[in-house]
């Protein structure tokens, strides 16, 4: 068995020197910081908003953001941290208003990060299903989620990023991975023990 998703390694800090360029103004340092988180930033807004065009202009925006509040920003705090802070206060205000879907809730006794089957083919259905189920969760449940197993936060940088609590952050976490693995189950897709849960076909109708 294969996770879904491999380990995420934890993204870099800025150089200390260059960050210090860019809050002064260096265009060539800030230049340097785009360079760096423009992909995973891109990552996660498309994952989010799921529109690349969209996707590029809000991810142009964070970092516009960004270099206005660099010169505030404290060398105390972890720069990744913060920036993700400005892309999710970016991203929230452009889907203010749109309504989430209800959902219901279902109990799992366990709900372990994904796991798919091996095979090539059967793993790129998988892949295609997983995506589709994220696209499906609430904005709550997608930021915390594509945090930590996309861009590879730890759950302390994600409650900072998130302005939330821990506890919210493993909540969320564990639902989400909850909800999409209901997905997966629902399309037969194999996952957690390698057990491929059926889904009785419709009745005719």
């Amino acid at each position: 068995m294969t996770g879904l998703y491999s380990d995420p390694l934890s993204l870099v800090q800025p150089d200390l020197g260059v960050l210090r360029k860019a809050q002064r103004g260096d265009e060539r340092a800030f230049s340097l910081i785009v360079r760096a988180y423009q992909v995973p930033v891109f990552n996660y807004v498309l994952r989010i908003v799921g529109d690349r065009a969209l996707a590029e202009d809000l991810t142009q925006e964070v970092f516009l953001r960004v270099y206005q509040g660099l010169p505030k920003f404290s060398l105390r705090s972890k720069f990744t941290t913060w920036l993700f802070q400005v892309t999710k206060n970016r991203v929230l205000d452009e889907l203010r208003a749109v309504e989430r879907r209800p959902r219901a809730v279902v109990d799992i006794d366990d709900a372990p990060p994904l796991e798919v089957v091996d095979a090539p083919f059967e793993r790129l259905e998988a892949i295609d299903a997983v995506w589709r189920a994220v696209e499906n969760l609430n904005v709550d449940l997608k930021m915390a989620l594509l945090l930590r197993d996309v861009v590879g936060l730890s759950y302390t940088e994600i409650a900072d990023s998130l302005e939330i609590t821990l506890a919210t952050v493993k909540w969320r976490i564990y639902k989400a991975r909850e909800e999409v693995q209901l997905a997966l189950a629902r399309e037969g897709i194999s996952f957690g023990g390698g057990e491929v849960i059926e889904v009785p076909a419709a009745p005719p109708v």
